[in-house]
């Protein structure tokens, strides 16, 4: 058994994300060590047309919890009773896998709105288990994209082309993004509003975030000035490993209050939310990932005003 995992046993230490404190004077600190702001309670989504706002989850390792992010995120914000629409812009499929869709079955797919001008999107999109939440779903016909839209005028603005006439049926929109920095990802990001990073705590998933943060640089640059990044979110994370809280640090020192005060801890029910086919609020609606999902989508709200 790990040193830090004894100590926490043997002393059952508390876990700070949970708010507990031996001294009503001592400032909550939470996993990023930081102080823990209150963050309101999501209210209705404000009145009047709606025009979503549109969010990339962006990361070019693999691995990393953008499609676990991006479905129990997309719930969280669903329970608000906000809008929200999925995009799955990864071949693999994994977003609409995971929200119990066969990609195999699919007889239209985001791949047939990016290349057919002839496609209705409203034909496309699929509803999911959850109220409020619809599927832009996708299978491995995607792949072929990469190299089709080579060709095409203006091929880096396609994907804002599709949403744009979707935008007033939702309050938000998430792009699940492929693990690459291709043209589908450029893509996405030229569509978005803003982009959401999630940074598994591990020291190889460091290295790709300046890569990614300069590729996010050059696209607010020369194609999407309004892209802005909403935050840096620490998954898998795991406070009994001293790596874990190492990296975490560093990353908190690199980015400051761009790094999330949510963390997403690893769980054994995130898998099992994949096979049953539905988001962890759902599934296991009381456990601590749901808890923090629901806290993640409070951030979020809180740093998207008017959202």
């Amino acid at each position: 058994m790990p040193q830090d995992q004894q100590v926490d046993e043997l002393f059952d230490v508390p876990d700070v994300e949970e708010g507990h404190t031996v001294d009503e004077e001592t400032v909550i600190l939470g996993p990023t060590q930081r102080p823990v702001p209150d963050f309101p309670e999501p209210g209705p989504p404000p009145p009047g047309p709606k025009h979503a706002m549109v969010i990339a989850m962006c990361n070019q390792k693999g691995g990393v919890g953008k499609t676990t992010t991006t479905i129990n995120l997309g719930a969280a914000l669903a329970e608000t009773g906000r809008r929200v629409l999925l995009v799955d812009f990864d071949p693999q499929g994994s977003l609409s896998v995971g929200l119990g869709i066969n990609p195999h079955t699919l007889d239209q797919s985001v791949y047939d709105l990016l290349l057919a001008s002839n496609v209705d999107a409203f034909d496309v999109i699929e509803e999911s288990v959850v109220e409020n939440m619809d599927i832009l779903p996708a299978n491995i016909d995607l792949s072929a994209a990469e190299i089709q839209l080579v060709s095409e005028v203006a091929r880096e603005t396609i994907l804002n082309g599709v949403l744009t006439p979707l935008k007033s049926h939702y309050d938000i929109i998430l792009i699940d993004c492929p693990p690459s920095l291709g043209l589908l990802t450029i893509n996405a990001l030229t569509a978005s509003d803003g982009v959401i990073m999630p940074l598994e705590c591990e020291f190889f998933a460091l290295r790709g975030i300046a890569l990614l943060t300069d590729t996010i640089s050059k696209v607010q640059a020369r194609l999407n000035p309004r892209l802005e990044i909403i935050g840096i979110l620490g998954t898998m994370y795991d406070h009994r490993t001293l790596h874990s809280r190492e990296v975490l640090e560093r990353v908190v020192e690199a980015f400051g209050d761009r790094v999330f005060h949510t963390v997403i801890k690893r769980t054994v029910k995130f898998p099992e939310t994949t096979v049953a086919g539905e988001p962890i609020t759902t599934y296991a609606s009381s456990t601590a990932g749901a808890t923090a999902y629901r806290n993640l989508a409070r951030e979020v709200l809180a740093r998207c005003p008017g959202k």
